[in-house]
């Protein structure tokens, strides 16, 4: 090689190796994570934290330099000045608030009598109202349905809130009663604690008080001595040494309470003989596992949407996707209701109902034990719990990935007053898998063809149950 070309060639390649070298020194890389743990935290790796894939830590702050930054969580909405903008609309705070006004200067309410609001919610206008109805029509008539317990008798009223009439139902035969209060759940849990014969039992079975985790379970009815009294079974748990306590019961001991008085009316101990099982190895949090570092963790996937979701949420309940349309609200009772779905005819263009109303009508649990402490554990989960009265709030990348769009439960707690269950909803698009089919014609036609078909997915979920519901593009 001649002396001039090689000087070029040399500077070509000590200019090159420069610029390389420049590049890779300044390259924004994050901090290589811990094989074990640091991997698969929410806030080094958010695309990770899926609803499939909750079994690692969320707790650790994220690092300025991270790449993949959590974003913030979704603003909490200021419900103070809601106002419906569809007949189906659920009741705002403002609504509830009148509807207990309402009320309280009811004659069945003025008496000093104990009472309790089981359930404030609208009173869903006649279905041929709805499907006249069209956005700029003036709102239909707004009406709340509640169940209230006054002085030991359930009701059932109508109330219009615009013109303060209330209507009383009659009950006549009917048996049973309403869906348990928050209120009511909760005190169960420590009534028992009142009583000194429960104190002493749990302590024979060697567990502290301050160890003591109880539950309410719902129980049914099992016979006369049953009747007219609001009655539930509580059954207690060992909280010490794990986070799991449902691993560490006190078998064979149920306490039947009388729920309005709190009156432990009976203690129901056959269960001495078996041992409350040990806390050893019965937590499932991430965050207390031994990871053996010989185990293989595969990375991260993120499935980014760059131009946004493709659905709208206008007036905070009607969701439009692709050729779908639907109302959408959270309800204390079935958790979510779907209601108005509609998809646009491919022919004529125009807009098809599918379905006025759906929703999870129950969840029905029956444990069918004959054993004394298990065959009354027949849970109706929706009627006597409430899906929505159990919900939590729902956590950004965790529950729901990103894009997803956030809806609150307005509720009336048992002495009427609203009350906001955030972020109970949460509205996504997801991507329902790889190709679905293929399609290619033979090379002796001629004819490049290459078909693939897939399909997306939009779900909406709340906590409690993460029932998913699916509408396919």
């Amino acid at each position: 090689m001649e002396p001039r070309n090689f000087l070029r060639f040399l500077f070509i390649f000590l200019s090159v190796s420069l610029v390389l070298f420049f590049t890779w020194v300044h390259l924004p890389y994050a901090p290589q994570p811990n094989p074990t743990t640091d991997l698969l935290d929410c806030s080094t790796n958010s695309p990770w934290c899926t609803s499939k894939n909750r079994f690692q830590p969320i707790n650790k702050p994220s690092t300025a330099d991270n790449i993949l930054e959590k974003p913030p969580n979704p603003k909490h909405h200021n419900h103070e000045s809601d106002t419906p903008h569809h007949p189906l609309d659920p009741l705002t705070i403002s609504e509830i608030n009148k509807v207990r006004t309402i009320l309280k200067s009811h004659t069945l309410f003025k008496s000093s009598s104990p009472c309790a609001f089981h359930s404030i919610v609208l009173e869903e206008p006649d279905k041929t109202l709805v499907l006249k109805w069209k956005k700029g029509d003036s709102m239909l008539p707004r009406k709340a349905a509640v169940v209230a317990r006054v002085a030991g008798k359930s009701h059932v009223l109508t109330v219009d809130i615009s013109s303060g009439e209330v209507a009383v139902q009659e009950t006549g035969s009917r048996s049973g009663y309403p869906t348990m209060t928050i209120e009511d759940m909760t005190s169960s849990t420590w009534a028992p604690l009142s009583n000194a014969d429960f104190n002493r039992t749990i302590i024979e079975r060697g567990v502290d008080l301050q160890d003591l985790a109880c539950l309410p379970i719902s129980l049914g009815w099992f016979g006369e001595n049953e009747e007219n009294r609001r009655l539930i079974k509580v059954q207690c748990y060992s909280m010490k040494g794990t986070a799991n306590f449902y691993m560490r019961p006190i078998e064979g001991l149920t306490v039947l309470l009388d729920m309005d008085s709190k009156e432990v009316v009976e203690i129901s101990d056959k269960g001495r003989d078996i041992p409350i099982p040990k806390a050893a190895n019965t937590d499932y949090r991430y965050s207390v596992q031994e990871i053996n570092p010989e185990m293989m963790f595969v990375n991260p996937i993120s499935i980014e949407q760059p131009k946004g979701p493709s659905f709208t949420v206008e007036d905070e309940h009607l969701v439009k996707w692709a050729n779908w349309e639907f109302h959408l609200k959270p309800d204390p009772r079935a958790g979510v209701i779907i209601s108005r779905a509609k998809v646009r005819d491919p022919d004529s263009g125009e807009m098809r109902n599918v379905m006025y109303k759906g929703y999870t009508s129950e969840l029905f649990v029956p444990y069918m034990d004959p054993t004394d402490a298990w065959y009354f554990k027949t849970y109706m989960d929706a009627g006597e719990y409430g899906f929505g009265l159990q919900a939590m709030p729902l956590d950004p990348l965790n529950d729901c990935p990103r894009n997803a769009y956030y809806m609150d439960g307005v509720f009336a707690a048992g002495d009427g007053t609203p009350y906001v269950r955030s972020h109970m909803v949460c509205v996504f698009e997801s991507y329902a898998g790889d190709i679905g089919w293929r399609h290619s014609e033979s090379p002796i036609t001629g004819m490049e063809v290459r078909r693939f078909g897939s399909e997306n997915l939009i779900y909406f979920k709340h906590s409690l149950s993460s029932f998913l519901y699916k509408l396919t593009n």
